[in-house]
């Protein structure tokens, strides 16, 4: 028998009797799941603290240390009976007794003890474990609704009602264990202050501490709505945005001020950690209903930082699922579900009510011709920051319909960012998240607004016929990766050094504010694509939409597959990427199950090819992951035109574009980061066999005619061909209307009709190939680069760059396509007027 097992039997039998009860029923969940990791030593002293001190918080945590292997907190510790109670853990609150009144303490009397023993014997060390238990935490085993009213929170209940608590969620138990405190090293902080102080030093930084991990658990203390609103319309920001509209609009102050309550209530959240776990048993059945299953990875890190901290969670925006499952997972897994900007368009009947209660609060899509509703939308923003509640927003302002990332807007980073700046009292810390998925609800309305049909707008008879939809079909594997995330003070350390001596106040705007949020926005983007997942079906779809006919023979489909992980496992983007673990059969025995791959028997060999509906819509999950394969896609472009190259010559004009590249797929690397890139991807092509390499020479040659090789070079090109060709659209049309005839709207609206009918009459493409916004970001690059400026008449001019880059073009581009570019692009803006 071990020494803590002997420790336990020398408990008193009601007390052991009590304990066998209380573990037939409670269930408990450790956390981390490896105690041993945090340092804790069971040979030596150990005393544990809990905030509130109880009969079943104490079987609770024996139950628990016997599981995980660590000291009975009942008995006394290995020191001895160093809290004068026999056991060993305090805790440092406890109810007051209905007939028994302790006297108000305001500090542990053990703890008390403790300090004594320490500072009594040189040789004595305690160890410090804060323990937090939580009845009524766990979503994904719970059954019964009725458990809900009796879910974990920040009242301090009685005897009955915990009773009723651990009788009705008992299996629904999580403890999670902190990190060991030396109380030696603790006092030798402070060796001046005297017993009295030190106790209660202690015993503030230790509740200090088990609040921030119950804030991170169950979530902040949230006043009512009512009150919420009534301190945002008391702040000065505020009042000052009424006596401006009484003013401007000549109305009452009166009147002013009940406009601003209308806006703050039409704003404003009304958390209830009743709903929020109400609504995880829904969403439970939710997504076994329509899904395969949700992997989660680099969660762990966030559970590191998150207590503490006040984390702006900033996902890609893929669906109207992303926010329900990002905050379902993270009540799952032991983290308060984040209060979430939502556009107004979704506070409809009956959902917007239960939307609110889940923590969603609704922002117009524009206010910036309203400034009162500004100001009570970004004092509402700054009160939940300053009260430490997590707050997700999509800084993509929309879904994407094209599966690329798309252009960030600064407006609710700025309000974050001023809101930080005005009461940083907690560390912010912005949480990018990638999320994958094999399958979209939305994809068919995707496809019909590419197609030029318009954006429903969002309703609840729409809302309901959409979930029958829905629920009819499976939609396959979804993965939400956490990426790494971003330390705003440290951002702006770096950005700009000067910023903490630069007051912020309501009505000012420093100038390095603007560009601090664009570097943040662009830093958020790239680590979410640094956190890329990639499925089965993006596999696929980056393998069959580079042939003509979306039909590619299994073995070479096997081979491309191949390349396509041999590439991420030897040249790796990051280490935060995921790659499916399905071998290249399973991948594609995957597609046929999910019917996006369909086999054509043939005696010299099977061939696979894509659905006819399915060739625009794989071009989505295609794109999700383009920006994985840049440089083994600028690479093998290179060679479609040309058998010989010289190696140096590569990554030369890779190092030209690849400022534009970049900017269209948020790329983290530095120009010569990515030729150290270009380099990797050519020593792999080589020992692929894809490439030959004269040392002497310094020239790459590839396999001549249409060996497999050639082939596979062709499928990676396929991934940049487009956006290159895009490229050479816009400067074919600069060049060929020469400097000084067009502007920047009218060069806009001519390269999306040239690239409209390129596709028209020579091949079909994806709709993102004529995509304006696509356009419109690299005429802003080539204007930031100085290669194009604007003229005093508001026409471009450039210089001889662009039109030796117009030269450079042969090489990537074949010599059909130039001349069809040039052929079909107008010679004047004139000739075709801009479209609205």
């Amino acid at each position: 028998m071990s020494v803590h097992e002997h420790a336990r039997e020398r408990a008193p039998f009601w007390l052991r009797w009590l304990g066998w009860l209380a573990r037939s029923w409670i269930h408990v969940r450790i956390e981390p799941e490896d105690v041993a990791a945090l340092g804790i030593d069971p040979e030596r002293p150990l005393c544990y603290v809990v905030d509130r001190y109880g009969l079943s918080n104490a079987l609770i945590l024996e139950q628990t240390s016997e599981q995980a292997g660590l000291p009975p907190p009942l008995a006394p510790m290995a020191g001895g009976d160093l809290t004068g109670k026999g056991r060993a853990m305090l805790g440092l609150s406890r109810r007051r007794g209905l007939f028994r009144r302790r006297p108000a303490r305001s500090h542990s009397e053990a703890l008390a003890r403790l300090v004594t023993a320490v500072r009594a014997d040189p040789t004595l060390d305690v160890q410090i474990v804060p323990v937090s238990i939580f009845v009524g935490r766990a979503p994904d085993r719970s059954e019964g609704w009725f458990r809900v009213l009796f879910a974990e929170n920040w009242v301090l209940v009685g005897r009955f009602r915990r009773f009723l608590a651990i009788l009705l969620n008992g299996r629904d138990t999580l403890v999670r264990f902190s990190p060991p405190i030396s109380l030696r090293q603790a006092l030798a902080e402070d060796p001046e202050l005297d017993h009295e102080r030190t106790v209660r030093k202690l015993s503030r930084v230790l509740r200090s501490h088990l609040r921030r991990i119950r804030a991170s658990v169950i979530g902040p203390d949230l006043s009512h709505r009512r009150t919420l609103v009534d301190a945002v319309l008391d702040s000065e920001p505020v009042r000052q945005a009424i006596a401006d509209h009484a003013r401007r609009e000549q109305c009452s102050y009166g009147a002013a001020y009940d406009r601003a309550r209308a806006y703050a209530m039409e704003i404003a959240a009304d958390y209830s950690h009743t709903v929020v776990r109400s609504l995880s048993y829904l969403l439970t059945w939710f997504w076994n209903k329509v899904y395969d299953g949700v992997t989660v990875h680099h969660l762990d890190r966030l559970k590191q930082i998150a207590p503490g901290k006040e984390v702006i969670y900033v996902p890609c925006h893929r669906s109207h699922i992303d926010y329900l499952l990002l905050s379902y997972l993270l009540y799952h897994n032991g983290i308060v579900p984040p209060h979430i900007a939502a556009g107004v368009n979704l506070n409809l009947p009956l959902v917007g009510s239960i939307l609110r209660r889940g923590g969603a609060f609704f922002l117009r899509r524009s206010f910036r011709s309203n400034p009162l509703y500004s100001a009570v939308f970004g004092e509402y923003v700054a009160s939940l920051i300053g009260r430490g509640v997590s707050i997700e927003y999509f800084i993509e302002g929309g879904r994407s319909r094209t599966g690329r990332l798309l252009a960030p807007k600064g407006g609710m980073l700025a309000i974050t960012l001023r809101a930080y700046l005005r009461q940083s009292r907690r560390p912010v810390v912005f949480q990018p998240v990638y999320i994958g998925y094999e399958k979209l609800m939305e994809e068919r309305s995707y496809l019909a607004e590419l197609s030029g049909r318009p954006k429903q707008k969002e309703s609840l008879l729409g809302l309901l016929r959409a979930a029958v939809g829905v629920m009819r079909q499976r939609y396959g594997k979804v993965t939400v990766n956490f990426g790494e995330p971003i330390v705003l003070h440290e951002l702006l350390d770096e950005a700009v050094p000067e910023w903490r001596e630069t007051p912020v106040g309501p009505g000012t705007k420093p100038a390095w504010l603007s560009p601090a949020v664009d570097r943040l926005a662009w830093t958020i983007q790239t680590h979410v694509n640094r956190a890329a997942d990639v499925n089965p079906i993006n596999l696929i779809a980056l393998a069959m939409l580079s042939t003509p006919r979306h039909a590619m023979a299994e073995t070479d489909l096997l081979a491309q597959i191949d390349l396509f992980r041999d590439i991420l496992h030897h040249v790796p983007f990051s280490d935060r990427v995921t790659v499916t673990e399905l071998s290249p059969e399973e991948v594609i025995a995957h597609g046929e199950q999910v019917k996006v791959l369909r086999r054509i028997r043939h005696p010299l060999g099977d061939v696979l090819e894509l659905p006819p509906e399915q060739g625009v819509l794989l071009s989505y999950y295609r794109n999700n992951v383009i920006h994985l394969f840049t440089a083994a896609s600028w690479v093998a472009c290179c060679f479609q035109n040309n058998r010989r190259m010289s190696r140096a010559g590569v990554v030369r004009l890779g190092r030209l574009l690849y400022p534009f590249i970049q900017n269209e797929l948020f790329l983290p690397w530095t120009e010569d980061q990515f030729a150290g890139r270009i380099e990797q991807v050519i020593e792999r092509f080589i020992a692929r066999g894809l490439f030959t390499y004269d040392a002497d020479s310094g020239y790459l040659q590839r396999c001549p005619g249409q060996t497999d090789e050639v082939f596979q070079l062709r499928v990676i090109a396929h991934g940049l061909q487009q956006a290159f060709e895009r490229f050479y659209i816009a400067i074919a049309v600069l060049v060929k209307n020469g400097p000084g005839t067009v502007s920047a709207g009218e060069l806009e609206t001519l390269c999306h009709l040239t690239a409209q009918r390129l596709s028209l009459l020579y091949s079909q493409a994806a709709p993102e190939f004529f995509d304006r916004a696509l356009f419109r970001g690299f005429i802003g690059k080539l204007r930031e680069m100085g290669i194009v400026r604007t003229l005093e008449s508001g026409r471009l001019d450039y210089d001889q760059r662009l039109e030796a880059w117009a030269r450079d073009a042969k090489i990537i581009l074949s010599r059909e396509l130039r001349h069809s570019i040039m052929k079909i692009t107008p010679e004047t803006a004139r000739s075709v007027a801009p479209e609205d």
